[in-house]
């Protein structure tokens, strides 16, 4: 999260001290910040990725839990008590079976893949959120980065944009850096983009102060610099507030960046097509997004822990604002030709229970899982997996939550198998034990 205000003593006109004594005289030699940030992008993209695809994420969250059976894993032949009141319905790809409530999405079957055999025995919203954005069971000694973190720190900035985005809130707050500390925690994005007066932090200057007297401002830091540097250079407190800067700075001086948060720019055409809803217009930024170079963006979108009234929340709320946003946003990705180089994620941190409850809601359920993936590279088109009659656990082809980010990494092209180095000085690899998805890459 993008936010240089870090509790430190600010001049009447809401400058520090500090803003002043940050970063080398790399601008007195012609080079900008947005300039540096792409160029060490390319750097590192250089030595570390060499051969290797450039593959951005938009991950869908749905936070509290989804239902399977009544979303992506329907059992039309089950009791009542287990299949509830929706219907199955065909999709565009023969043999496979959505909910009635999905209808965009089944004219899009074609165009992302269902694993209907993951499977956890985390059925607790905090750890199995951990779980499912990490990799990694989770553990209280220590926290493991999301994926965004990871793809942050692999691939950099590009055109002075954040590499890693979070709409609307870190869900249970897990999805930042973890262990690798907070420069790589996401950019965070809170309101709502179908506000008419929607507009995104950190991208525009502080009230007052134009561009021109920022550029002064930040010239006399550089000249400063020098003197500061060697004093704090032991501070890794100093040093993130030097990574704050320099984001903030890129932002509001990155004509990408201004250009992608800008939802204005879109024909009305295209924002009916999302659907005029948090959620809707979030899928259209998040495409905005990675088409101007973001390399990650999650969408948090909440409201799935539905242990009671299931069905009516699912069928007057979830489930249309899901379908419209999300068939829309691989409609968009494919016509635009950003299918290939876009990875497309929808999960939550668990399932829900089979068995309809008193409350006509369905409780927390681990045993099986639905997650659904396209773009990117990965096969489209396709079920792994399946569950038992009554959508209990795995029937066929059992996977864990590791090998889904095992599958992730290997399609935004990072060697899983790396090892990072945490805090305490002992080697952690990127993922846990997981393999990719064989059927899927």
């Amino acid at each position: 999260m993008l936010d240089i205000s870090l509790g430190v003593h600010r001049t009447c006109d809401g400058v520090s001290r500090r803003d002043f004594l940050r970063v080398g005289a790399l601008t007195a030699f012609g080079l900008s910040m947005p300039g540096l940030l792409q160029a060490q992008a390319a750097a590192r993209a250089n030595g570390r990725n060499a051969g290797r695809r450039d593959v951005s994420i938009i991950l869908i969250w749905l936070n509290g839990g989804p239902s399977h059976i009544d979303t992506f894993d329907p059992k039309p032949d089950a009791p009542q008590e287990v299949r509830g009141p929706f219907k199955a319905i065909g999709t565009n790809v023969a043999g496979i079976q959505l909910s009635e409530h999905l209808p965009k999405l089944a004219r899009q079957a074609d165009k992302f893949s269902i694993i209907r055999s993951v499977t956890s025995p985390d059925g607790t919203h905090e750890t199995a959120t951990h779980y499912l954005l990490t990799g990694y069971p989770f553990n209280p000694a220590i926290e493991y980065p999301a994926y965004g973190s990871v793809l942050a720190r692999e691939k950099g900035y590009q055109n002075g944009l954040p590499p890693y985005v979070m709409m609307h809130g870190l869900p249970f707050n897990h999805g930042h850096g973890g262990y690798m500390g907070p420069v790589y925690n996401p950019f965070m994005i809170h309101g709502d983009p179908n506000d008419p007066n929607f507009s995104v932090r950190d991208v525009m200057p502080p009230h007052g102060i134009d561009l021109i007297r920022l550029e002064r401002r930040r010239l006399l830091r550089d000249a400063l610099d020098e003197w500061q540097r060697d004093r704090e250079r032991a501070h890794g407190a100093a040093r993130t507030v030097d990574e704050f800067y320099e984001r903030a700075f890129g932002l509001m001086t990155s004509p990408a960046a201004k250009k992608a948060f800008s939802l204005k720019d879109e024909p009305d055409r295209v924002r009916e097509a999302y659907g005029r809803t948090v959620f809707g217009q979030s899928c259209l930024l998040a495409r905005r997004l990675v088409e101007a170079g973001v390399r990650c963006v999650t969408i948090n979108m909440g409201g799935w822990d539905t242990h009671e009234n299931n069905f009516n929340a699912l069928k007057g709320h979830l489930l249309p604002m899901l379908d419209t946003g999300y068939a829309a946003l691989l409609q968009d990705l494919h016509d635009r030709g950003l299918l290939e180089s876009t990875m497309v994620v929808c999960m939550g941190e668990f399932g829900r229970t089979p068995i309809v409850n008193a409350a006509a809601g369905r409780d927390h359920w681990p045993g099986a899982i639905s997650v659904c993936m396209g773009g990117g590279g990965v096969k489209t088109g396709i079920v792994v997996g399946s569950t038992n009659d009554r959508a209990e656990y795995p029937k066929e082809r059992p996977l864990r939550v590791e090998d889904v980010a095992a599958t992730i990494y290997r399609a935004l092209g990072i060697d899983y198998e790396k090892e990072y180095i945490s805090p305490e000085d002992r080697p952690i690899k990127i993922n846990y034990d997981g393999s990719p998805i064989k059927e899927l890459v």
